[in-house]
């Protein structure tokens, strides 16, 4: 936050009143990461507004001190990113709920929000002990599984009409879309998918 907006902030907090005359009754609460003394002392933040601020400290630790939260929060951004994606919300298997724990999680929530999307959307394998580290994979393979998952629920939603509906939703021609359904696999009701 620049200086000067500091400035003003903490002449809110301390009189009530923004640069118009107009009285504010507020309650403030701030988030920060790091050291908030070090960002004083290195002139990035001001000390009075710290004061001013620094009324009750909640000391928030990384997400892998509290594992408990992880499967939970967990849970909670699948159902979140499935609602954001129009999508159905997958259940994770035991497994998962292991791996979830065993993790690090050095990017914390954040990370964990990151690894549910890529779960909703279909990238991450089923099984494995890496079902949720797509790191080992290449950028090409994590599009190929992308687009396998994305061709395969578009299948499922049009019934498998491949040639009516699918190919004009995914955009794609009718003969790229069998192509793909080929490479990839994809088992297609009421269609075959060699042509």
């Amino acid at each position: 936050m620049p200086l000067s907006l500091q400035v003003k902030l903490l002449r809110v907090l301390q009189d009530g009143v923004l640069d118009q005359p107009v009285r504010a009754n507020l309650r403030v609460v701030a988030a920060a990461k790091g050291d908030m003394n070090e960002h004083v002392a290195d002139g990035t933040f001001r000390r009075d507004l710290l004061y001013r601020l620094n009324v009750v400290t909640i000391t928030l630790p990384p997400l892998n001190e509290r594992r408990e939260d992880i499967v939970p929060l967990f849970e909670h951004f699948l159902l979140d990113v499935a609602v954001r994606y129009q999508r159905s919300a997958p259940l994770i298997t035991d497994r998962q709920r292991a791996e979830l724990m065993q993790r690090d999680w050095p990017g914390n929530v954040r990370e964990l929000r990151n690894a549910a999307d890529r779960m909703v959307l279909g990238i991450l394998d089923d099984g494995g002990a890496s079902a949720l580290d797509t790191s080992t994979q290449s950028p090409k393979e994590r599009t190929e599984q992308f687009e396998r998952a994305v061709i395969g629920e578009t299948l499922e939603q049009c019934g498998g009409a491949v040639a009516l509906v699918a190919a004009d939703r995914l955009q794609l021609s009718k003969a790229t879309l069998y192509e793909k359904i080929k490479q990839y696999g994809i088992a297609v009701k009421g269609e075959s998918s060699n042509r």
